[in-house]
């Protein structure tokens, strides 16, 4: 296998990653260089089966960076039907709802509420009108190195490798992606991406990132139930004070509704889980009644970056540059992030094709230091780390910056490591969750079914375990083996035949949708994640 020669082709910039940053970057490279009268060679290459299989996002979008890219988008028929027209904001108890001030961030004014997969899937129509090459079904497994150190493209992962390691009679050896320039739009925790910034140093002088887990459903609802265009969210309930978090409703076009619960990942207590948290949460009184007598037809789960302006890493190295939630650009308190990752992709492409005409000085950093990414982020960095101190004081601080400082306080606060926050599971109070109802709430498995999450069953687990010692040594015995409750997917499972036997870990690759959580949260950073075969895990429709 060693021997086999892959296959080589040349581009001038390869894109790793269809969602809305890389296929942005595509289009701008595309238009430059029909603006300058030249031919740009440019691919993209998307580890889902199709592009959008792995997109999941809330998603109330914010068309500020679509009308820059794609001015006449309305009449190219961009699929954003169902314009924003009522905010919701509530603090939840157990059996109440109290409407607070919609902050001004979460003003929805102008926005629309949208199925992001399918906005790229467009996005992608327009790519390859301009010439762009996208192959949907490779994974970028890969790195290439010059021998002077410079990126100069990436390889997709051999097909047909069995769980030995040896190829099957389905073996196709992977292809090399080759360019002068390779941007890395892989989403949140990308395998490649924290390759590329152990290497570089990207990270020396900014803070760590910190994430959250959302998870989320789509449902078609009762007609007397459904008001396209309103957009809910809450806290309180059923989180406790101290665990930073809330949910979104958004009534989409066609009598479809999509729910979500997201969880910073810096929580404390091993016993939580984020996915009952979520089924917990639609049982509440205000909640329920939206989707009784209504029908639940899709299901994801994914990471979002939470470091907000603090955590952008450096974006350029040698050959290449970082996008989107590769780097991390989700506005936290303004709920979006499509927005920033579509610019943050046009100011990439903008500085690349200066680097490919010869200005060896232009920069993806200092192209996003001179846009508004910048200043919008800049305005929010001390929202998200201020509820450590607690939802109430958080909330007070929110309202001190946002309405009396603006944005412009002399201070900045910093983010530590979501994986050292942990508690012992000795000290941490275990969470009782209810059965599964089968109607409003659900059981993961079934939730994954309607995932369609499919891997190649006889291929290498992309799910790795540095020390395997330590799964049961330190994160069975220490922690209860959080990674049990925070995998939404039902990955992971103790396993013991009988009492007296030692318990194992066991790890359930087939079910992973994709969310990277094992890879954040794992207290000793224990778990890799890395890419399966291409066009492996789910299949999202319309999320």
């Amino acid at each position: 296998m060693a021997e086999t020669e892959r296959e080589r082709m040349e581009y001038d910039v390869v894109i790793v990653g269809a969602g809305p940053s890389g296929l942005s970057a595509a289009i701008r490279l595309k238009q430059l260089a029909a603006a300058s009268g030249g031919e740009l060679g440019v691919c993209v290459v998307e580890k889902g089966s199709e592009v959008g299989a792995h997109i999941l996002s809330g998603a109330v979008f914010d068309p500020k960076a679509l009308n820059e890219l794609i001015p006449d988008w309305r009449e190219r028929g961009a699929p954003l039907d169902t314009p924003a027209t009522e905010d919701r904001f509530l603090y939840l108890t157990r059996n109440r709802a109290l409407r607070l001030p919609t902050p001004p961030q979460m003003h929805n004014h102008g926005n629309y509420v949208i199925s992001l997969g399918n906005l790229c899937r467009w996005l992608a129509q327009q790519a390859e009108e301009l010439g762009v090459e996208i192959y949907p079904g490779f994974a970028a497994a890969e790195v290439l190195y010059s021998d002077d150190g410079r990126v100069v493209g990436v390889a997709t992962g051999d097909m047909g490798i069995g769980k030995d390691g040896k190829p099957t009679a389905n073996f196709t050896r992977g292809v090399e992606l080759r360019a002068r320039e390779t941007l890395f739009a892989e989403g949140c925790r990308g395998s490649l991406t924290k390759t590329l910034v152990a290497r570089f140093g990207l990270r020396e002088g900014h803070d760590p990132q910190t994430y959250a887990i959302g998870v989320k459903e789509l449902w078609e609802v009762a007609p007397e139930r459904h008001r396209p265009g309103l957009a809910i969210h809450t806290i309180g309930w059923p989180l406790d004070g101290n665990t930073y978090g809330g949910s979104f409703l958004y009534h989409l076009e066609g009598g479809q509704v999509s729910v979500g619960f997201v969880i910073g990942l810096d929580y404390k207590n091993p016993y939580l889980s984020p996915f009952e948290e979520f089924q917990r949460f639609k049982t509440h009184p205000a909640i329920r009644p939206f989707f009784e007598g209504g029908r639940r037809v899709a299901y994801g789960a994914r990471a979002l970056n939470e470091g907000g302006f603090q955590s952008i890493p450096q974006l350029d190295f040698p050959g290449g540059g970082l996008v989107g939630c590769a780097a991390g650009f989700i506005n936290v308190p303004k709920i979006k992030g499509n927005h920033t990752a579509m610019k943050s992709g046009m100011a990439a492409a903008e500085a690349v094709f200066a680097r490919l005409g010869g200005d060896a000085e232009a920069s993806i950093g200092a192209a996003l230091r001179a846009s508004w990414v910048w200043d919008e982020l800049y305005r929010v960095r001390n929202i998200r780390p201020s509820f450590r101190l607690g939802l109430w004081a958080g909330l007070a601080y929110s309202a001190l910056d946002t309405y009396v400082l603006r944005g412009r306080a002399p201070w900045t606060f910093h983010h530590h490591p979501d994986h050292t926050q942990l508690m012992r599971a000795g000290a941490a109070p275990p969470i009782d969750y209810p059965r599964p109802d089968g109607k409003v709430t659900f059981d993961r498995l079934s939730s994954v079914f309607i995932s369609n999450t499919n891997h190649e069953e006889n291929q290498p687990a992309h799910l790795k375990l540095r020390d395997p010692a330590k799964a049961i040594a330190i994160n069975y015995r220490l922690y209860d083996s959080p990674e049990q409750r925070y995998c939404p997917a039902g990955v992971y499972e103790i396993v013991r035949p009988d009492e007296s036997a030692e318990p194992r870990l066991q790890i359930n690759a087939q079910n992973c949708v994709h969310c990277k959580t094992c890879d954040i949260k794992d207290p000793e950073q224990n778990i890799d994640w890395v890419v399966p075969e291409g066009g492996g895990g789910p299949n999202y429709p319309n999320m």
